[in-house]
Formats: C-alpha cells, sequence, structure tokens
C-alpha cells in the first residue's frame, strides 16, 4: 500500500469513528502535511483518493469536508421473470427510443437514453489531437487498419483490463466498431440459431435484441438489485433447459446499477466450468464505478478461454467515436473471421487519438473526474426523486455509471407515463424494453449523467407530476 493510501485510510477510519463527523472540516493539506511528516503532494493525493471514495469533497478556497452521508433509497425486490426461454420482442420500443432525438429541438431532456457527460473539459486534449492528426493529414490515419484493429490501442486497453484482475496480451483483443458490435459478435460465435441463453433481468435491450436479430431464446434469470444474477437460479436452469450461453452485466450493471460481489464473480465462472457453457460478460460501465478499487471482472478468473469480455469507450468517452473491444478467448479465431466478414476493420483515426489520449494519462484523468461527477449527480437526482415522487417507489443504488432504475406504483404504465413526458419535452425509458416478454411495464429508466440543472429538476418534477396524475386517475376508475 503506497504512502497516500495509508493516511487516506487513517483519515477514512477517523471518520467512521466518528472523529470527523458529517460535514465538518478535515484538516488542512498544510496542517496535515506537517503532523504526517510527508510531502504536500502526498497529502493532496490523499484527498483525491478520499474525494473518489465518496468520504470527502473539496469546497473552493474552504479545503475539505467530510461528506453528508445519504440515506440509500428503497431497493426494488429481486426480479422473479418468466422462468422458460421465450422469444424476444419490443423491437418497435427499441426504435421509438433511439430514433426519437432525431427530430427533436434543444428543449428536450432526453432522461431515457444512455449517453454520458461528454463535455467534460478533460476530454479537450483527446479531441485537439484528433483535429490535429486530421490536419496533418497523415495517410496513415485514413488507411485500411489491421482486422483485429490498431496494435497502440490494443496496448493500452491491455494495460486498463489490468485494474480489472486481467491479463490480456494486446493480440487477445480485437478493436470493434462501438460496444454492440462487440457484443453482437460475442453471441454471433458463441451461439447457433435455435439456442438459449440466459440474461440477468431487467437486462439491457441491445442484448435483447441482438438475440432476436440471430433467432435466439432468451431465458430471463432473477436478478438482486445489489448482488446481480442469482446463481441458485441460473443453476436450477442449467438443469432444466439447453442453455448454450449466459450474458451478463456484472459491473456497474445497466440498468440496475449493481457490481456483483468478486466472491459471487468466480461462483459464476465455477458454474460456467461444471456445465460447460461460455459466458459473455459486458463490462462497457467497468471503468465508472465509484470505488476507488475496480472491482474484477469474471474474465479475471478465465482458465480455459470460455469468458469473451466485450466493452466499449462509448459510456466512458463519447458514443461518436464507435470505439469497443473485445476478448475473445478461446473464439477468436472465428471471431476474427466473423468480424471481418460482416464489418472489415475498424476506422482508423479514432484509433489513434485514443491511443495517444490513453498512453498520455489522459484517460485515467478523464475517469477520475466523470466518476466523481455522476456520483454526486446520482445523489442530486435521488434527492429530487424523493422531493417529487410517491414515498413508495423503489429505486436502485448505483454504484457506478449513470444510470438508475426506478420502480413506479403497479398502477402505473410507464409506456403511456413516457407518451405523455414526450408531449412535454421529457422522455425516459420504459421498463419494458429491458425484458424479453415486456416485463416491467410499471418501471422506468433514467440518466443523471448530465451537471445538475434547473431544466433537470423541471424535468424529474414533471415526471412526478404526471405519476400522481396517474395514480389519482387510476383511483378514480375503482
Amino acid at each position: 500500500m503506497k504512502l497516500y493510501e495509508r493516511i487516506a485510510e487513517k483519515l477514512t477510519q477517523l471518520i467512521s469513528q466518528g472523529y470527523y463527523p458529517a460535514g465538518s472540516k478535515l484538516p488542512s493539506i498544510r496542517d496535515l502535511s506537517k503532523e504526517q511528516g510527508v510531502s504536500i503532494s502526498t497529502i493532496q493525493e490523499a484527498y483525491r483518493l478520499l474525494e473518489e471514495q465518496g468520504s470527502a469533497e473539496a469546497r473552493p478556497k474552504s479545503g475539505y469536508y467530510v461528506c453528508q452521508k445519504n440515506t440509500p433509497p428503497k431497493l426494488p425486490e429481486t426480479s422473479r421473470p418468466v422462468q422458460r426461454p421465450i422469444d424476444v420482442c419490443q423491437w418497435n420500443q427499441v426504435l421509438d427510443l433511439l430514433t426519437s432525438h432525431t427530430f427533436c429541438s434543444k428543449d428536450w431532456i432526453f432522461l431515457g437514453r444512455a449517453i454520458p457527460d461528454f463535455h467534460s473539459a478533460t476530454l479537450n486534449p483527446l479531441l485537439k489531437t484528433m483535429a490535429n492528426m486530421s490536419r496533418d493529414a497523415n495517410h496513415f490515419g485514413i488507411d485500411y487498419e489491421q482486422i483485429n484493429g490498431l496494435k497502440q490501442l490494443r496496448v493500452q486497453i491491455a494495460r486498463q483490463m489490468m485494474h480489472s484482475g486481467c491479463q490480456l496480451h494486446p493480440d487477445d483483443i480485437i478493436v470493434t466498431n462501438g460496444g454492440q458490435e462487440a457484443l453482437s459478435l460475442s453471441i454471433r460465435v458463441t451461439t447457433k440459431p435455435g439456442d438459449v441463453v440466459a440474461v440477468d433481468s431487467p437486462s439491457y435491450y441491445g442484448t435483447m435484441q441482438t438475440l432476436r436479430s440471430l433467432q435466439l431464446k432468451a431465458l430471463e434469470i432473477p436478478t438482486h438489485p445489489e448482488t446481480g444474477i442469482s446463481l441458485e437460479a441460473l443453476e436450477l436452469a442449467l438443469e432444466q433447459w439447453p442453455i448454450t450461453v449466459v450474458q451478463v452485466t456484472p459491473s456497474c450493471n445497466n440498468p440496475l446499477g449493481y457490481t456483483m460481489p468478486d466472491d459471487r464473480k468466480e461462483q459464476l465462472y465455477k458454474l460456467a466450468q461444471r456445465y460447460d457453457i461460455a459466458i459473455i460478460e459486458d463490462d462497457i460501465f467497468g471503468d465508472l464505478a465509484y470505488s476507488s478499487t475496480r472491482s474484477r471482472t469474471v474474465k479475471s478468473y478465465d482458465k480455459d478461454g470460455r469468458v469473451v469480455l466485450c466493452s466499449s469507450f462509448s459510456k466512458t468517452i463519447a458514443p461518436g467515436f464507435r470505439l469497443g473491444w473485445v476478448a475473445p478467448g478461446r473464439y477468436c479465431d472465428l471471431m476474427t473471421h466473423t468480424k471481418y466478414a460482416s464489418s472489415g476493420c475498424t476506422t482508423t483515426l479514432p484509433q489513434l487519438a485514443l491511443a495517444d489520449f490513453m498512453a498520455q494519462g489522459g484517460y485515467e484523468r478523464h475517469l477520475r473526474k466523470v466518476r466523481q461527477h455522476y456520483k454526486q449527480s446520482r445523489d442530486v437526482m435521488l434527492d429530487w426523486l424523493k422531493r417529487y415522487l410517491p414515498e413508495n417507489i423503489c429505486t436502485s443504488y448505483p454504484q457506478g455509471s449513470f444510470l438508475l432504475w426506478i420502480e413506479l406504483p403497479e398502477e402505473i404504465d410507464s409506456v403511456e407515463l413516457n407518451r405523455r413526458l414526450v408531449l412535454q419535452n421529457v422522455q425516459v425509458a420504459p421498463g419494458i424494453l429491458f425484458s424479453a416478454t415486456g416485463k416491467y411495464r410499471n418501471c422506468i429508466r433514467v440518466n443523471y449523467s448530465g451537471e445538475p440543472s434547473a431544466r433537470q429538476e423541471t424535468a424529474i418534477k414533471k415526471l412526478g407530476e404526471e405519476v400522481f396524475k396517474m395514480l389519482d386517475e387510476s383511483e378514480n376508475k375503482q
């Protein structure tokens, strides 16, 4: 453990023991430096770590203070999806969500889209590099790249994934056109039409629609909002149904926000070993965990190549770069061929710019900034929901990313709710999108990536007003 980490740990203990109550001022950097006999930069690093952990906050021209602790919200119950393989539907509703921004003005508040905050100043060096490379007219930047992607970028990805316990070689990685291609390729190489794929429930609608396009059946597995997919229910399903693959998003899950404990990730891998099935691990939000220590991936336990690890920079940087990647394990040759046959090489210039950005430390600086921002935005959003929505709602308590799952009273139809909000220039994601059967009709997913503003608060206020109206209408019908 480094010196600044030891100091941060000691301060954390003092905070937890009540020596520094919530809201109280912590020792100044200079005073603590003299007290501990260390450099000012060491104390600055210790306080930065406390900020990342959510234990302290910096106030301009005032110093560091102990964060006010928020009471976690009432969580949804473990989901209870239909326990049989089924065909996926809901495509029209997904299409509506994906295309709605094309005909809307800037006055809209899109709470339903999983779009990160890409206006942070920490991305300016990346944009500058991209612009400089474009002006230099370097023919290398507009030429074909290797089918598995630019080596410099694959080197940086392999280094980044060491934080998750993965020991990947650059040749273990294939760069893709965004996370959706990485996910689609992974499903294609591990299945054949008619196969059954087990998924957590609720689950990302992009996964669902990929299963639909490949004529696969989804088997939704009960999922806890804190610990993730039920391994007990999954094992029962493996005994009963011919499952070939389990697809999970165990770190900073979309839409529930949970991070599966590391020991359960290892148990999931051993379960897949025992039943000889593949695991497709979507880690697209993994780098956005609020904790100072990045959780391990399921892939980090993989000893026989059965775990296919997917990710992307669409949620950590910006979706327009269209850069994702996959570590396909034992499926590497088949995936390389499938990638060539489906889309060929991935565009070169963004890969060059991103590889340089990561090598210069810009990616890590950006992650530190947005992690703190998203955690603060989560707390603001939860406060607004408590203020404007009924008391009996349940919400997730994300441990990373920028997405929140809200379980409304059963009387609320989220499709109708969204229709009413659209008339007021507000959009949410109805819960039916996240289930193969259209379950979770009384649930919605909202985005809190933007800087908290009066416009966003007004949108949540409108959401609450419509929910109360619908509850009144339901009561009057009885």
